[in-house]
């Protein structure tokens, strides 16, 4: 059976599900949604500034807005809420100003500064490209920033010259780099981040940093406001070691970057302490597995005598933020798929500080969130199960929350119920984290159609928050069964590492564990089994339905689909080809087609929907293609959809592309559930 599944039907069951009267959360909700990231706590710990992101209907996109909330009261006022996107807050020193990133309709992001007191706005400097890493000097008088500087392209021949008033096609793009493209960037133009100064009042950025190699990151001012900080990999073959980057020093009077670190493996994150003396920062000597996690380092300012300090913890750490007397460091870290707040001592001893730190992402419950510290207040993000992410502070131990950006909409949706579900995996009796979502008019005892859903990654995980995928399936009637399987992170290093890359699929048990697990249950009907999946999870659904026949339908996002092809193809293809399977492709090709849900197809006899976006350089477009020709050749029932325009990491960035995709899903798992 041949279907071509066009998204402006998809988008039409939209609006006709979105004008419809129900207490259920409906597609067209994905617009009234909020959700908050990135606070910023003023030095005096008394207000929050934080980022919003709303939906707008009209243009179809999330709208970035910057809020301040009181740390006490809750009161709430905007910072910068006009047309275009507002984000990146960061206060100076004193907190009475605040330095932000905004970006007109139509127009590049600039770097301006709000005076808290007059609420005067001023464009600290006109760039040619979109800053980032925002931060101030200790005494606030100058703001140091990462942009990109362009340089003059390799060129291969020349076109011969265009007559005047002539229109003739851009010229051809030639690279000689091995990274030409991004997910995120599209094709590449030539250049590189570096190290920008401004004064804080105004005038002309000075460049700092002049070498080539990856993008400076984390930027941190010694105390003296002598020197900065940042981590970038400047090897001279940096593409072909992506995972490489050291701590570097560079004056702020100018002169060469000093490297203080220099192992076999990233060093990244540097933050200095209150007196100067230490530096804190993240890494890990690099194995070349496919799962390594960061760890916390302590070294001296000069770059001696580094320290492995969390060794004793095995969870991955990042975003570090020294206590004012120096004694302990903040990290966030994930664990057992729970985002959290912990302080580690220089001694190595590790105290959670908060817990239930929630995600950014709206689409599916990915673990993480963001925090900040200053004047003895912490403020995180945090998300539930019944809501998105809002903003916290830490309060006697416990969370207060300071915002509830979606009480009245959500007020007026039934949402589906969150259950952690006990798992224990038949491949070696190890515990693993499942958790289901039950329709919202679920009744105890009935058993409903169940959809099991695999995260992307696989170096990543789920947890127990709110994600509009599950509550629009469960909507649809649907147990939805997620579980964080073998290769998933925040259960320590271990559980993450491939065992064996000689043994395809090792999480399929792990997989079929969780769907028996919901099935004894009584939530899920053996019967009316349904799997999707996004990017790795894409890759598990296709090797599921390659290996059994239980799962009536299937739909896979954006997948994984022939190693062989997709190790050279993927815009990260310097770390793959090694870290994955530990060779080139042409001198291991039994192995990686072993691995590749290619192998297995066929197998199948599942009716196959696959889902990827336009522009995906990350599992290329191509991927797909090939497992819908194959299945087409099968004569199995299979249809593809292509979004539009969309990358990789954007596959739900416009809201009516994420609710049509999965309205999409909904009506194919329809089609086929047994009734």
């Amino acid at each position: 059976m041949s279907m071509h599944v066009r998204l402006s039907l998809g988008l039409g069951a939209l609006i006709l599900a979105g004008s419809a009267a129900s207490a259920q959360l409906q597609p067209r909700d994905l617009f009234s949604l909020q959700v908050a990231s990135d606070p910023q706590v003023r030095p005096d710990g008394k207000a929050v500034a934080y980022v919003r992101a709303s939906g707008d209907i009209t243009n179809d996109r999330m709208t970035r807005s910057i809020w301040m909330v009181d740390a006490v009261t809750g009161v709430q006022q905007p910072i910068a809420a006009g047309p275009g996107q507002h984000g990146n807050p960061r206060w100076s020193p004193d907190g009475k100003r605040l330095a932000y990133v905004s970006a007109g309709e139509g127009e590049k992001p600039q770097l301006l500064v709000r005076w808290m007191d007059s609420g005067t706005v001023a464009t600290v400097a006109t760039l040619t490209e979109a800053p980032g890493n925002l931060t101030w000097s200790p005494d606030g008088r100058l703001i140091a920033f990462t942009m990109f500087v362009p340089r003059d392209s390799v060129r291969l021949g020349k076109a011969p010259d265009k007559p005047d008033g002539a229109k003739w096609a851009d010229p051809p793009r030639y690279t000689e780099s091995l990274v030409y493209r991004t997910d995120s960037g599209g094709l590449l133009r030539p250049g590189e981040s570096q190290v920008f100064l401004v004064s804080a009042t105004g005038g002309t950025p000075r460049q700092l940093t002049r070498e080539e190699g990856s993008d400076p990151d984390t930027l941190s001012f010694t105390p003296d406001g002598r020197a900065l900080l940042f981590a970038a990999n400047r090897k001279q073959d940096w593409q072909r070691d992506p995972v490489e980057s050291e701590v570097w020093r560079v004056a702020v009077d100018g002169g060469q970057a000093v490297a203080l670190t220099s192992r076999d493996g990233p060093d990244g994150e540097p933050a200095v302490s209150p007196d100067g003396r230490l530096i804190a920062y993240t890494g890990f000597d690099d194995r070349k597995l496919n799962a390594q996690d960061a760890h916390l380092y302590v070294m001296n300012a000069d770059g001696s005598n580094p320290r492995l300090i969390s060794g004793g913890y095995d969870r991955a750490i990042s975003s570090l933020s020294w206590a004012p007397d120096g004694r302990s460091i903040l990290a966030l870290t994930t664990d057992r798929g729970e985002g959290k707040v912990v302080r580690i001592g220089l001694d190595g001893k590790v105290t959670e500080v908060a817990g239930k730190l929630g995600a950014s992402s709206l689409d599916r419950p990915y673990s993480g969130g963001a925090y900040d510290a200053a004047g003895g207040t912490i403020a995180v993000t945090t998300a539930d199960a019944s809501r998105p992410g809002d903003i916290a502070v830490v309060r006697g131990g416990k969370l207060a929350r300071l915002t509830d950006l979606n009480a009245d909409f959500l007020a007026m949706r039934k949402l589906g119920e969150i259950r952690k579900l006990p798992v224990t995996s038949s491949r070696d009796g190890k515990p693993i984290d499942t958790w289901v979502v039950l329709p919202p008019d679920y009744q105890p005892g009935q058993k409903r159609p169940a959809i099991l859903e695999i995260h992307g990654g696989p170096a990543s995980s789920y947890g127990p928050t709110f994600a509009t995928d599950m509550q629009l399936y469960a909507a649809a009637g649907y147990v939805v069964i997620y579980p964080n399987a073998r290769l998933s992170t925040s259960y320590g290093e271990a559980f993450s590492v491939n065992p064996d890359s000689k043994r395809p699929f090792a999480d399929y048990d792990d997989f079929m564990s969780a769907v028996d697990a919901a099935v004894a249950a009584g939530y899920a009907d053996p019967a009316n089994l349904f799997v999707t999946g996004g990017s790795y999870g894409g890759y598990a659904s296709a090797a599921i339905i390659g290996k059994t026949d239980r799962f009536r339908a299937a739909a896979l996002q954006k997948p994984v689909i022939n190693w062989v092809s997709k190790i050279l193809t993927t815009d990260i293809i310097a770390a793959q080809y090694e870290y994955t399977y530990g060779k080139q492709p042409w001198e291991n090709p039994e192995i990686l087609w072993r691995n590749s849900p290619l192998s297995l197809v066929g197998n199948v006899k599942t009716p196959t929907l696959v889902v990827v976006g336009e522009r995906d350089y990350r599992t290329p477009i191509s991927e797909s293609e090939q497992y819908y020709g194959a299945l087409q050749l099968r004569g199995i029932p299979s249809g593809l959809m292509v979004v539009p325009g969309a990358n990789h990491g954007g596959l739900t960035a416009r809201p009516s592309q994420s609710a049509a995709k999965a309205s999409a899903i909904i009506a194919w798992f329809d089609r086929y559930r047994k009734k």
